[in-house]
């Protein structure tokens, strides 16, 4: 197994980000000039635009004043307030805002929305949104709202406050971090000792949970992190030290920007002072980023109620975990490849089953019954195995992105997924009926515990678009090579064979018998749909499958079969041996 050396670049790119100028850019909009405001307007906002850099920057003002209460999105949703549901998806439907930052939002939504629609953001345009302690809240809020629009990577907005406070909960964190791009639409610079953050830190404010990266800045130097957990640590250690510090003032920021831009040219950047003899990569680049904010074991740590070394350890396990959770996120396209050849071997075994005049339901069905596998079982059972784990990890991905990029993402694997589940759920049935672990143990019907993602995918072709419906819908076709089209046809045969079962036993009650009855009939509609429409395969029609069986102790009860359209049709085997194949038997 690859060993990974792990190491935290949160001073990396604390440099990069301080010596890029956008942080001197932004803090000299705030502070350039008042921004007008109507009279009992609470917000206010500005544009301005550098010519030559091709760059709009957009800054939000306010004076109001900031609690900790919060609003849910469903209460938003319920008011037509939908600006952000597209952050919402199947597992995650509902998260919340800090009240005080959308009512300044919601107050002025029209003005704000014709400034979106004015933009003119064109391919080269970079847009900065950014904004200072309540306005900073706004300007994230904005943001949001803009990255339903600017979606490619050259004009994604990029949102820079200075000490704003936390706008959300955990759900919306999660949201955020389900996307592969929005994270990084957002930078947070909060200094060591601003009073604002410490309300929003501590169990007083245990729904809040930041997002984006976190620029952390003392007087010297400053650092990175991006692990939310981790970022919640560091604000809780920065309060714990900070005291008052009523003297902080809003405008420090100017300085410190300022300062930090010059010390990152001179690439003065070396941790002073502080022992790091046998420390890992990891456990060094810690503490070098936690003494770029004044976190040293040096300092008195009764005065402050810290231990710092358990404040390293700590940050350790979290950034480890964060490490793995990001290697390991499900990537569809890594084994694709590997899952293409998978459903390439189980369409041999369908074609060689028919060949042994066997359909592939039965042949694996009579394999787990007899449990005699031979070497070609084996791989089948790994195959199902293989792309069963692949399909459940991909709708999975696919219910948890955002509900535009995971329309466009069921929509690019519909055709895939489709074909997975009308060649695989077969399997997946005989297992269930055939093995100790299923019926035979719970006698529950299939359709009691069927797979949650097979349900999901027949979801996506529902909702699939008319084009990715008709191409599996041709009318007459062949049917000797296509996949039954629904994927519980043997499900609906097993129980037909069930209900057969209760008609036949004497000592079942006569209500109980009638009620199977009707399911026979039910059944006998939905196999005659399905076969006027040509949506199943040949193969139920070979003299030993299940549904042959089936028809022949179906054929044993009295009446059952005299006047039913799907009688007529197995009455002569030249009209499904023949006709049905060639699509020439009269349905009407």
């Amino acid at each position: 197994m690859t060993q990974f050396n792990e190491f935290s670049s949160g001073i990396e790119l604390a440099s990069y980000v301080t010596s890029s100028g956008l942080l001197c850019r932004s803090w000299n909009t705030i502070s350039s000039s008042s921004i007008a405001s109507n009279e009992g307007q609470r917000l206010s906002w500005k544009v301005h635009k550098e010519e030559d850099a091709d760059l709009k920057i957009i800054v939000f003002e306010t004076t109001s004043q900031v609690k900790l209460d919060l609003v849910s999105s469903l209460k938003l949703k319920n008011q037509n307030f939908l600006h952000f549901e597209f952050l919402c998806t199947r597992k995650n439907p509902e998260f919340q805002l800090n009240k005080d930052a959308y009512h300044l939002f919601y107050e002025n939504l029209q003005s704000l929305d014709e400034l979106k629609s004015h933009l003119q953001i064109t391919s080269s345009t970079r847009l900065i949104v950014t904004g200072q302690g309540l306005g900073g809240s706004v300007a994230i809020l904005f943001t949001l709202s803009l990255l339903d629009i600017f979606t490619t990577g050259k004009n994604r907005p990029l949102c820079i406050t200075f000490g704003s406070p936390l706008i959300g909960d955990m759900n919306l964190q999660k949201a955020m971090s389900r996307s592969t791009t929005w994270n990084s639409c957002f930078l947070q610079v909060v200094s060591h000792k601003d009073p604002l953050l410490r309300m929003f830190v501590g169990p007083h404010a245990t729904q809040y949970m930041p997002f984006g990266t976190f620029l952390f800045c003392s007087d010297e130097s400053s650092t990175c992190f991006e692990n939310p957990e981790s970022i919640s640590v560091v604000l809780k250690a920065m309060a714990s030290i900070q005291g008052e510090n009523q003297g902080f003032q809003s405008s420090d920021y100017g300085n410190i920007v300022e300062k930090l831009y010059q010390k990152s040219i001179y690439k003065d950047l070396l941790a002073r002072g502080v022992d790091m003899t046998g420390c890992s990569t990891l456990q060094a680049s810690i503490i070098l980023q936690l003494s770029a904010l004044g976190l040293t074991p040096q300092m008195q740590q009764k005065q402050y109620n810290i231990d710092i070394n358990n404040l390293v350890r700590t940050i350790e396990i979290l950034e480890k975990k964060y490490n793995h959770q990001k290697r390991t996120i499900f990537d569809p396209t890594k084994k694709l490849n590997v899952m293409k050849v998978d459903m390439v071997q189980l369409e041999w075994y369908k074609k060689d089953s028919r060949n042994q005049n066997i359909g592939y339901y039965d042949r694996y069905k009579n394999m787990l019954s007899t449990n005699k596998f031979s070497t070609s079982d084996q791989d089948v059972v790994n195959f199902h195995k293989n792309l069963t784990n692949y399909w459940e990890k991909m709708v999975e991905t696919a219910e948890l992105k955002p509900q535009k990029e995971g329309a466009a993402f069921r929509t690019r694997w519909l055709f895939a997924g489709t074909n997975y589940r009308r060649m695989v759920e077969p399997l997946e049935i005989a297992n269930y009926y055939y093995s100790n672990e299923g019926y035979k143990k719970s006698r529950k019907s299939y359709f009691e515990t069927r797979s949650k993602h097979y349900k999901q995918l027949e979801e996506w072709l529902k909702e699939g678009t008319a084009a990715a419906s008709n191409s599996n819908s041709t009318g007459t076709r062949n049917v000797e090579s296509i996949l039954t089209f629904d994927s519980c046809f043997w499900a609906h045969v097993e129980e037909a064979f069930i209900s057969c079962k209760v008609v036949k036993d004497v000592k079942v009650d006569v209500q109980l018998k009638e009620k199977a009855k009707k399911k026979l009939l039910e059944f006998e509609d939905y196999v005659y749909g399905l076969l006027k429409n040509y949506e199943v395969s040949s193969d139920i029609f070979l003299r030993d499958s299940s549904y042959m069986t089936w028809w022949n102790e179906y054929e044993k009860i009295d009446g059952a079969v005299s006047y039913s359209k799907l009688g007529r049709f197995m009455s002569n085997a030249n009209n499904y041996n023949v006709k049905y194949v060639k699509g020439t038997y009269n349905f009407n």
